[in-house]
C-alpha cells in the first residue's frame, strides 16, 4: 500500500536529482544544465539553486557561480547556507573581501537561529 503522505518528485525535484547525479559523475557543465532546467520549472527549488552554484565552481565558471549564489541569497537572505555558499564562491573567484563579508554574515545568521532554538538538555548546568 502507498503511503499518502509521500508525494511524488516534482519535474524540478527530478531534474536537481538529474544535477546530483551528473556532479557526482564529475560532469560539472551538464549539471549546471540540469540544474538550470530545474530552476526553470520550479524558481523556488533552493536545492537546485545550491547545486547550480557548485555546478558553476566545479566548472570553474567562477563569476556565474557568484551570480547564482547571488541569486541564491537573495531568495533565502536568511539562510546561513546560502551565504556560505556566496562565501566560497566568491573567494574561489578572487574577491576576498567580499568573501570574508559573506562569511561573517553567514555566521551572524547562525548565531541569530542558535539564540533562537532552547537550549538542549546537554547545555544545561
Amino acid at each position: 500500500m502507498l503511503n499518502p503522505a509521500v508525494t511524488a518528485p516534482t519535474p524540478a525535484d527530478l531534474l536537481s536529482q538529474r544535477g546530483l547525479d551528473l556532479l557526482a559523475a564529475a560532469s560539472p557543465a551538464e549539471a549546471a544544465s540540469a540544474f538550470r532546467e530545474a530552476i526553470a520549472a520550479d524558481s523556488g527549488h533552493i536545492e537546485a539553486h545550491h547545486g547550480l552554484v557548485r555546478a558553476l565552481r566545479d566548472a570553474g565558471r567562477l563569476e556565474q557561480a557568484v551570480g547564482a549564489a547571488l541569486a541564491l541569497t537573495a531568495l533565502t537572505p536568511r539562510d546561513p547556507l546560502a551565504h556560505t555558499a556566496l562565501s566560497i564562491a566568491l573567494q574561489q573567484a578572487g574577491h576576498v573581501p567580499e568573501a570574508e563579508t559573506a562569511a561573517a554574515r553567514a555566521r551572524v545568521l547562525e548565531w541569530k537561529i542558535q539564540l533562537q532554538s532552547p537550549p538542549s538538555e546537554d547545555s544545561l548546568p
